[in-house]
Order: C-alpha cells, then sequence, then structure tokens
C-alpha cells in the first residue's frame, strides 16, 4: 500500500508529468478550440530548454576537463577515461538506431501521416561539410546558432589550453567562472525542469487538439526499443569491453557494484549516485582510489550511454509520427551529435531532455515532439540512468586494470 501511495504521490515531478499529459489528452479532444490558447505556453517551455542547452554543455566538458589538473594527468588517466567514454556513448547510439531501424520500423517515416509532415523538412547535408563543420570559424556565432559540436570542440581546445597555462592566479580565475557559471547553470537547468507539467500540459493539448491520438499509441514502439538496445548495451557492448578489453568477468562485478545500480534506478541520478559508486568501487570491486576518485567523478558528467542511446531512438520515433524519412546521412548525423550532446549532459535526472534539443535541431526535426515522449520519459530515465552508472563503473574497472597492466611491466621488462 505505502508502494502504491508513492507512485501516486502527485508531488512527484514525474507524476504531475504524467496526470498532466493524460488530462490533457482528454482535453484535446473534447475541447480542442482551447488549445491554441496554451500553445504560447508550451513554446516558451521548449525555448528556455534550448536556451540553457548549449551553455551548460560547454560549462560542463570544460569543467570535467580542468579537473584533470594537469596535462600530465590528461595523458594518464584523461586520455583513456574520454576515450572509453566516447566509444561506449558512440556505441550505445548505433545498438539504438540499429534497433529502430531493423527491428521495430521506427523512423521509415512512413507510420503517421499527419499535417505537420509537409511542414517540417529535415535537414540535408553531406557527410563532407559535416566533418568540416566540427572546426567554428567563429565560436559566437557557434554559439548563437547553437552548433553544438563545434561548440565541443572549441571547448575541448580551450580547456587544454587553460591547463597550459603557468599563471596559476590567472588560471584558478578562469576556472572559478566556469565552475560557477556551471552550478548556476545546473540551477537553471533544475528550474526548467520543475516546469515540464505546465509545458508539456500546453504542448499535447496542441498536438491531440490538432492531430489526434495517433501518435500516443505508438509509444509502446518507442518504450520497448529503448528498453530493448538499453539491454543489449548493458549486457553485450558493455560485457565483452569489460571481458576482451578490460580483461575481468562483468557478472562478478555486477554482483560486487550492484548496490550503486539500484540506487541509480531509484533516483534517476548519476550525481546522486556518485557517493555510493565510489564506495562499492573501492571496496567491494578493488578500484584504486586515485582512479575511482577521477574516473568516476567525471563519468557521472560526461559518460550519457543510456541517455544517447534514448535520444536517438526518441529523434527517429519522432520523424516517424511526423511522417519524416531521415536518410543514412541524416541518421549519422543523429549518431555523432548524440553522442556528443550526451557527453555533455549533467547528471541531474532529465538532464537528457535538455540535450535531446540539440539532436532534435541538428536534422531539423520539429521540437513541439519532444513532448509525445514526456508521458513515459522518467519509467525510461531510471533504467537509462542505471545504464549510465554501469558503464562508469565498467570504465573505473577497466582503467584500473590497464593502469595495473601497464605498472607490472614497467617494473618486469
Amino acid at each position: 500500500m505505502e508502494k502504491l501511495k508513492a507512485l501516486l504521490d502527485w508531488r512527484k515531478l514525474e507524476n504531475q508529468t504524467l496526470y498532466a499529459v493524460l488530462l490533457a489528452i482528454i482535453l484535446g479532444v473534447v475541447f480542442p478550440s482551447f488549445a491554441h490558447y496554451l500553445k504560447p505556453l508550451g513554446d516558451i517551455f521548449l525555448r528556455l530548454l534550448k536556451a540553457i542547452a548549449i551553455p551548460l554543455i560547454m560549462t560542463s566538458i570544460f569543467v570535467s576537463i580542468v579537473s584533470l589538473g594537469s596535462i600530465k594527468e590528461l595523458k594518464t588517466l584523461g586520455i583513456r577515461a574520454l576515450l572509453y567514454y566516447t566509444l561506449t556513448t558512440f556505441l550505445a547510439v548505433l545498438t539504438g538506431l540499429v534497433i529502430v531501424n531493423l527491428f521495430f520500423g521506427i523512423g521509415n517515416g512512413q507510420e503517421v501521416n499527419t499535417p505537420t509532415s509537409t511542414h517540417f523538412e529535415p535537414k540535408t547535408v553531406s557527410l563532407e561539410q559535416f566533418f568540416v563543420s566540427f572546426f567554428p570559424s567563429n565560436i559566437f556565432q557557434s554559439l548563437a546558432q547553437g552548433q553544438v559540436i563545434q561548440v565541443i570542440v572549441f571547448t575541448l581546445l580551450f580547456a587544454l589550453g587553460v591547463l597550459a597555462v603557468t599563471n596559476q592566479k590567472a588560471k584558478e580565475t578562469v576556472i572559478n567562472f566556469f565552475k560557477g557559471s556551471n552550478d548556476a547553470l545546473l540551477n537553471m537547468a533544475e528550474w526548467v525542469i520543475k516546469l515540464t507539467p505546465f509545458g508539456v500540459f500546453a504542448i499535447v493539448y496542441y498536438i491531440v487538439a490538432t492531430h489526434g491520438l495517433h501518435a500516443f499509441v505508438e509509444l509502446w514502439k518507442y518504450a520497448l526499443a529503448v528498453l530493448v538496445g538499453l539491454f543489449w548495451h548493458a549486457t553485450v557492448n558493455l560485457g565483452l569491453i569489460a571481458k576482451l578489453i578490460g580483461k575481468f568477468n562483468p557478472v562478478e562485478y555486477f554482483t560486487k557494484v550492484r548496490e550503486a545500480l539500484l540506487v541509480a534506478f531509484s533516483t534517476a541520478s548519476s550525481s546522486a549516485t556518485l557517493p555510493v559508486s565510489l564506495e562499492v568501487a573501492q571496496r567491494k570491486a578493488g578500484v584504486d582510489p586515485k582512479v575511482a576518485n577521477f574516473v568516476l567523478p567525471l563519468g557521472a558528467t560526461v559518460n550519457m550511454d543510456g541517455t544517447a542511446l534514448y535520444e536517438a531512438v526518441a529523434a527517429m520515433f519522432v520523424a516517424s509520427v511526423y511522417g519524416i524519412h531521415l536518410s543514412l546521412e541524416q541518421q549519422i548525423i543523429i549518431l555523432i551529435t548524440a553522442t556528443l550532446a550526451a557527453i555533455g549532459a549533467a547528471g541531474i535526472p532529465s538532464a537528457g531532455l535538455v540535450t535531446m534539443t540539440l539532436v532534435f535541431t541538428a536534422v531539423g526535426l520539429p521540437l513541439e515532439g519532444i513532448a509525445l515522449i514526456l508521458a513515459i520519459d522518467r519509467f525510461l530515465d531510471m533504467f537509462r540512468t542505471m545504464i549510465n552508472v554501469w558503464g562508469d563503473l565498467i570504465g573505473a574497472k577497466l582503467i584500473d586494470n590497464l593502469l595495473k597492466k601497464e605498472k607490472k611491466t614497467e617494473n618486469n621488462p
């Protein structure tokens, strides 16, 4: 009974969002004429999400890089950690795209024929142009236009430049500015996310009143694609990486760190789970404290495998709902953008909601389509956060084993 009460507690944001969706669906069917008056509320909510996405990614990645302390630490721990996180996030997104294309028929642009399909056209760009566009010619223009990949590339280079500064006082001034900005943006993100029930109510009301209910009927397919993708990534992708590269048994490791995964599932927050992750990794799994204290906090900020996978599947689902066909090149753009955007996602509940706007914008998908998936977002958020933390823990053990092997080789040439 207590669990049922907690599940139905209207004070929880996820329950408020669910109730808002249900109420909006009912009112959208019964009183469709009022939807026009509420549409500005939904537009404001989407604008706020989009406004904080780029600055949050920039400060988050900068703080993660400068937390290494020096270029030397970057070479020993940082490069390995960042390569691992980038690789696993890339694999997660690739897994999501393969699943939606091969098994669930999402993203073929033929499932729903809505009036909006004539209003939205996906962006077309050659792969050559796309890779050249990684590098900004004007960072302020990139910030203004929301060019996420250019911002990330510039931020990485700028963070390395700051690490190389010899004037300690000047270095600390810049670092403190970005740390303070990151904290402020995290606060803003939490405030905007708290507005989710109101924004979602307005958006869903308008969608139902204008286009009907068919898109919501298809949600089961989206949820199943995400869950299957997460399960595959956790067991096959990360399991093989642990076994083949890290040289440890992922099943045995899971039994030692499962407490952290349960906390991640219940809180839907990588940051809130971090103290438990540090505890189980060091005391139960035998990870060197130096490695754990660097890799796990970094992972809580930049390693979002589950989030990246879900964003890619969501983009394909929304494209299908709006009758938009996404070509192979456009799906590759989703693959790269989702990977890089997830690296900048903060470790707070529903942070993927912020970065998803960047993925949608990259291929020209309508942002209001995000509201379609928010009815079950919190449910999926618990699963994807658990996968995020599992990826962090796998990475800590893998890097620890690699460093121990190198040290052993140096001592016994």
